[in-house]
Parts: C-alpha cells; sequence; structure tokens
C-alpha cells in the first residue's frame, strides 16, 4: 500500500466515483463520428426556457463579485410558489449536492441509511464516503418496497432515501403508501423524498409531499432544476423541510455553492410555466413513442413516469449498448444498479426516440448474427 493510500479517510478507501452518461464529445473523439445524439442523463432535450438566457445575459457584468450566498432571491420566489416560508430552503449545487448534505448533516460512522435496490447511486456513494452502514432493501416490481424499508429501519438508522419517481425505473409510490410509510417511522429517522422528477408525473394519486412537510417534522423533499427546467449543465437543487433542519443542512452547506449565473438561471426558469409543461407533454408523448418501438421489437420495458425508460434488451446488454454508441446514440447502461439486462434511455425528441429505435433494431440484429 502506497503512502496516498494510507492517508485515505476510510469512508472514501472503497468508494468508486459515480460514473456519468457517455458525453458526445467523448465518443466523437473516441470513434470520430459526428451526428451523435445523447439520451443518457434525463436531461431535456427542450434545452431551457428562453427566459433563462436573458438572465444570464443580465447577469455577466457580476461575475467578478461573489454570488449572494443565502441566494435570498430565488429562496423568496421559491417560497411564494410552494407554499413555504424561505427559512424551509436549503440551496444546493444540483440536488446531488444536497443528498450529501443530508448524509453528513445527520449521520456518524456506523449509523445506517435505509435506500431500495435499484435506487439513485448518490445515495449509497454519500452514505459510504462518511462511513455509514448501507442497508439495502430488495426491490418490488422494480421500485421501492416501502413495507421492507420500515421494517428494515433499526435504532441505529437515521436517514432514509425514497426515490419518486425512482431514478433509473421510473416507478413511483402513490400517497397513500407515502403517507403510510412515513406514519410507520419513528421522528428520531430523517426520511428523503427524492423529487427530481415530479413534474413530470400527471398520475392523480401521486403525493404532494410540501403538504406532508406540516404533518412530519422529520421529512425532507428534495427537488431539481436539472430535469424539467433544463439547467443540469447549471447545477441548481433544493430542499424543503422545517426550519429546525434546515438550519442544520445550512452548517454543513459550503459557502456560495450556487453560483450567480445558476441563482439567476433558476429564478427565470421558474417565471416560465409554459415551457415546462411543453416539455411535459412532450416526455409524455416521447415515453408512448418509446414503448411502442421497444413492443414492436418484441422487447420488455419497465413502465416509467418520469423522463427516462428502462428496456429490457437481454444479457447481451453491453454488446448491444456499444453497438448503439458505434451508430452514433448514446443511452446508458444500468448494470452497476444490478440490471444487467437493460439499457436505459432518456427521451428524446421525437426524432432522436425513432432513431433509438432503429439503432436498438439494428444493435439486435448484430448481437444475434443475423
Amino acid at each position: 500500500m502506497s503512502t496516498i493510500d494510507q492517508l485515505i479517510a476510510s469512508g472514501v478507501r472503497g468508494l468508486q466515483p459515480y460514473q456519468p452518461g457517455k458525453p458526445a464529445e467523448t465518443l466523437e473523439r473516441e470513434l470520430g463520428i459526428t451526428n451523435i445524439i445523447k439520451l443518457a442523463s434525463n436531461e431535456n432535450p427542450h434545452g431551457a426556457s428562453p427566459l433563462v438566457a436573458a438572465a444570464i445575459t443580465d447577469t455577466l457584468s457580476g461575475l467578478a463579485r461573489y454570488p449572494d450566498g443565502s441566494g435570498y432571491s430565488l429562496k423568496e420566489t421559491l417560497s411564494k410558489r410552494l407554499g413555504v416560508s424561505a427559512e424551509q430552503i436549503t440551496l444546493g449545487n444540483g440536488s446531488n449536492d444536497v443528498l450529501d448534505l443530508v448524509v453528513r448533516a445527520f449521520v456518524d460512522p456506523g449509523q445506517q441509511v435505509v435506500i431500495a435496490e435499484y435506487a439513485f447511486a448518490v445515495y449509497a456513494l454519500a452514505t459510504q464516503s462518511v462511513n455509514g452502514e448501507l442497508i439495502v432493501v430488495p426491490a418490488r416490481d422494480f421500485g421501492h418496497d416501502l413495507e421492507a424499508m420500515a421494517t428494515a429501519v433499526t435504532d441505529f438508522t437515521r436517514v432514509v432515501f425514497v426515490a419518486n419517481p425512482n431514478n433509473p425505473t421510473g416507478t413511483y409510490r402513490d400517497c397513500a403508501s407515502i403517507e403510510h410509510f412515513l406514519e410507520a417511522l419513528p421522528s428520531s429517522v430523517i426520511v428523503v423524498i427524492d423529487e427530481a422528477y415530479f413534474e413530470y408525473v400527471k398520475e392523480l394519486d401521486y403525493p404532494d409531499s410540501i403538504r406532508l412537510l406540516s404533518h412530519f417534522s422529520n421529512l425532507i423533499v428534495v427537488r431539481t432544476f436539472s430535469k424539467a427546467y433544463g439547467l443540469a449543465g447549471l447545477r441548481v437543487g433544493y430542499a424543503i423541510a422545517s426550519e429546525q433542519i434546515t438550519e442544520v443542512l445550512n452548517r454543513v452547506r459550503h459557502p456560495f455553492n450556487v453560483n450567480s449565473l445558476a441563482l439567476a438561471a433558476a429564478e427565470a426558469a421558474l417565471d416560465d410555466q409554459d415551457f415546462v409543461v411543453r416539455s411535459v407533454t412532450e416526455n409524455l408523448k416521447g415515453l408512448k413513442q418509446l414503448a411502442s418501438g421497444f413492443g414492436e421489437l418484441g422487447l420488455g420495458w419497465i413502465p416509467s413516469v418520469a423522463n427516462c425508460i428502462c428496456v429490457r434488451v437481454g444479457p447481451n446488454a453491453t454488446q448491444i449498448f456499444e453497438s448503439m454508441l458505434r451508430q452514433g446514440v448514446i443511452v446508458r447502461p444500468v448494470a452497476n444498479y444490478g440490471l444487467t439486462d437493460y439499457l436505459r434511455v432518456s427521451v428524446g425528441l421525437e426524432e432522436e426516440n425513432d432513431r433509438v429505435i432503429e439503432t436498438l433494431k439494428n444493435a439486435l440484429a448484430d448481437s444475434t448474427g443475423s
């Protein structure tokens, strides 16, 4: 073991970095191909609202100054829209930042964090980095088995993460299930409802988690501007919780963790709900388009309410993924989640979805040698 290896903090020693979706620029550099589409990272294919570009332009003259460390204006805008006080909002450099803040604020070494099988990889990374004990509960129908997760909670449990909808599977749990789950847990356990994709859900039984905050003092709701608002490149996320929890999160939040351009862009994005509605409407069409295409190819898929869908391509998933890469289409392998037979496809524009289906058809033919 080298000297550096000996110096690594024990929680970090066994960590493997989070693997993002392959950038189009990397594929172009590696294979020398153009006309690439990337549907690997659940980004908004429609970009961002035109109001965002205008807000960024207006902010450029102040780049030599530090941003407002409190994010006052954005929090005020969010508080009015959500019906909560600004003192209940914590801003983060993307929702990943906020998820990490929760673990750093509430989990000591050896204490437990409960997550579901197939849940977002960052929950495990954040837990392991602080030497927490990760409890992974087997999934039910590719989503959270909330009853089993409640049973898994012990006196040593400090945080439970629930992604609703879940990434990468796109599954969700309804309002009654979430409320029963919260009622079953002791108030000493922090419950994080990660709603990075909530804007896309149109099912009538989807919970209003903001309303639940007044009933459960241990609840944290986490959201992001990266998906429906199209600001993934600027990294803005936020948590809504009790003022007491929010004060604790701000103790570990880095100063100026959200930059000036991101603050201005997020506030402008909130003012263009028509853009969000259009994005969500087109996403629903895209989900149906992809599912229909998978069906025509004789493939199964996991029903999704998010902006991605997992398609079952079989044991040659890695080979099919690589074949699609060579055709200029980037999707996401999910073997690291235990979904070895699946690929995750982000919903794209109509023509991009058509190209995914055609490319997948070619890759399946290549994998069988036909």
